[in-house]
This record gives structure tokens, sequence and C-alpha cells, in this order.
């Protein structure tokens, strides 16, 4: 298995969905993105969204949480060259857009798809690995994308 394989370069995965249920979207936003349309359903209905919906944050950190449930292969898939590689951590991310708002009661589909890798300079057997991320709601319409990295130990 080659690492182009391996990252599944070109392929578009599905990590998973998730409904964002009203009581959700409070709790994430009192915790952390206290903004009266992701808090109070009657305010919500004021304010230029028109309803309750999900911060921006939440959707993105939902991505997170389903990316890291889904590996990319497993030990005993692994037909590579030395050991399975090992995913360390991302430098960062750029090219954040919330497209479109996500409303109480809505199921999105979250995707990555693996743009390509490169060998890093500054830390020998370690590839940086370049990510397409993005969420479509139930209509098929794009709510959330951006450009992500990651660290990769290999060999």
């Amino acid at each position: 298995m080659t690492l182009d394989e391996f990252f599944c370069i070109g392929v578009t995965i599905t990590l998973g969905s998730h409904t964002f249920e009203p009581e959700a979207i409070k709790a994430f936003a009192r915790k952390y993105d206290p903004q009266v349309f992701h808090l109070d359903e009657a305010a919500a209905k004021r304010s230029v969204f028109g309803g309750l919906c999900a911060s921006g944050w939440h959707t993105a950190a939902t991505w997170m949480k389903l990316n890291l449930a889904t590996l990319m292969v497993t030990e005993k898939d692994w037909t590579g060259p030395g050991p399975l590689p090992e995913f360390g951590p991302s430098p960062g991310f750029k090219n954040l857009k919330w497209l479109k708002p996500v409303y109480a009661g809505e199921t999105v589909t979250f995707t990555r798809t693996a743009l390509g890798h490169r060998p890093m300079v500054s830390r020998p057997g370690w590839r940086l690995l370049s990510l397409r991320c993005e969420a479509f709601d139930s209509t098929g319409d794009k709510v959330l994308e951006f450009d992500s990295a990651v660290l990769v130990k290999v060999g």
C-alpha cells in the first residue's frame, strides 16, 4: 500500500452525520458561544437567522469528533512498509467558512478529502497531510468548509 492509497488522496470520505438538537445547541452555546440566536428560541426568531441555529464552532467541533472516529486504515489492514503511520497534531486550518446556518433539528453530513502530502524538512520521518473539510445539510447545501492539515509520522 502506498502513502497515496493510505491517505486516500482525492477520495471524499463521509465521516458521518449528526442532528443538531435544540438542547444540545443551547448547551454548547452556553459554554462556548453565548449569542442570543444560539441560546434562546424566541430571541432567535427575531434575529437575522429567524430561528435557533447551531454555532459555527459547534459544527466545526462536530466535524473534528467524526473525523477522529473515522480511521483511514487499521493496523490489521496496513500493508505498507514499516509500521502503520501515526497521526499527530494539526498545525492549523485556513479558509474557514460557515456558508449557511444550521437550524435546530437539521441533520448535517460531514466529509473530508485528502488533497496531498509532503515531507516535512524540519521533522524527518513526518509528512504534512492537507485536507479539505466540508459539511452538508439535508438538502445537500454546503454549510461548512475549511482547509486543514495534520502531521503524520511515517516509517
